[in-house]
């Protein structure tokens, strides 16, 4: 409570300084006024509220990370468990170097002042800078888990309506085993029979990587090639996340078209089609978007495993060998970047339901 206190007076304190015009000197300016106009807005009180709220649980995700690794053991005990044979005077010039000669406390305080300035810190192999391995890999990821995202959402929303308007019928009951059968699956197993199906047996798609090597390019073009890397990986996350949308989204329909505005809106001769669509679904597919955050999280989460059975070259790949690898520092940087990605993504589907819903107010 005391904590929640203190950033709201952070919050109004900063509004209240904008709105004083200190801030550009010279009264009237252009700048002091539109200044003055974003502090009054609420949409941006919120934003900056929602960005402090997100400091403490950044620091407590990156405190367990931090304890957690150093709960498997001290990096340089397992280097030495490698190599046995290594002599103290390398394994404590290591320690200085790696920063493992000072107390843990310190260590990590050292670690989140390096994050603040966006160094993640250097590798456990070859010493080499950790944001030179994960910074190409970033870019994979969001592709591959925004397209897939997008994708499923999309079509999702005529599947669901079709199944709300038809329930309990033989098209309903298979959308309905559709979805249970998409949510109870692994996505490694499905990786792995698409990757069985198509790549080994009927060799029509690349099983592994982003795009093809020079000279082997799939159906001779370079963007066909983009394209055939990302159809099974991103087949695998569109049907795991379909299914979750399916059933939210159709379950929703079923409420809202009991509801009395629809069979108003009955009564008075529109038509079926302009019911679902302008008055029922506006309604049924709120909760969804607010569902998009959590789906986009739990995509990240299972980013390490679809990554790494179709060798995609992403985050969620280096997670999975540098965890297998004991790179701490790897592991850490990664974690706290999937943390940060996934409130980002819940702050913008909060700003996004506001837009949806008329009915919601931000405060």
């Amino acid at each position: 409570m005391n904590r929640s206190k203190a950033l709201k007076q952070l919050v109004s304190h900063i509004c209240a300084y904008v709105r004083s015009g200190d801030v550009v000197s010279g009264q009237g300016s252009t700048l002091s006024k539109k200044l003055r106009i974003l502090a009054q807005s609420s949409m941006v009180r919120y934003v900056v509220r929602r960005l402090l709220y997100m400091i403490p649980v950044v620091l407590g995700i990156s405190i367990i990370a931090f304890v957690t690794m150093y709960a498997a053991g001290d990096p340089i005990s397992l280097i030495r468990l490698g190599k046995p044979n290594i002599d103290a005077t390398t394994l404590n010039a290591m320690k200085v170097y790696y920063g493992l000669d000072k107390p843990i406390p310190l260590q990590y305080v050292n670690w989140l002042g390096n994050i603040l300035q966006l160094n993640f810190g250097k590798s456990l192999y070859g010493g080499g800078s950790v944001n030179s391995i994960i910074g190409p890999e970033i870019l994979p990821t969001i592709e591959l888990q925004v397209i897939s995202l997008l994708i499923a959402f999309g079509i999702s929303i005529p599947i669901a309506v079709y199944s709300a308007r038809k329930p309990y019928s033989k098209q309903d009951l298979a959308v309905t085993s559709f979805s249970l059968f998409g949510v109870s699956m692994p996505t490694f197993w499905l990786g792995l029979i698409l990757i069985i199906v198509f790549s080994f047996s009927l060799g029509w798609l690349p099983s592994a990587g982003a795009k093809g090597a020079a000279g082997f390019l799939w159906w001779g073009n370079p963007v066909l090639d983009v394209v055939a890397h990302f159809i099974m990986p991103v087949v695998v996350l569109v049907y795991v996340s379909l299914a979750q949308n399916i059933r939210l989204i159709r379950a929703n329909m079923l409420e809202v078209l009991r509801s009395d505005y629809v069979l108003a809106a009955r009564a008075s001769g529109l038509s079926q089609r302009k019911v679902v669509y302008s008055y029922a679904l506006r309604n049924a597919i709120t909760p969804a978007v607010t569902f998009l955050a959590i789906a986009l999280g739990s995509m990240l989460a299972g980013a390490p495993m679809t990554e790494y059975v179709f060798s995609w070259p992403g985050l969620g790949r280096q997670y999975v060998g540098s965890t297998l690898g004991l790179d701490f520092p790897t592991i850490m940087a990664i974690t706290i970047l999937i943390t940060i990605m996934t409130l980002i993504a819940n702050l913008v589907m909060d700003i996004l339901y506001v837009y949806i819903d008329p009915r919601v107010r931000i405060r």
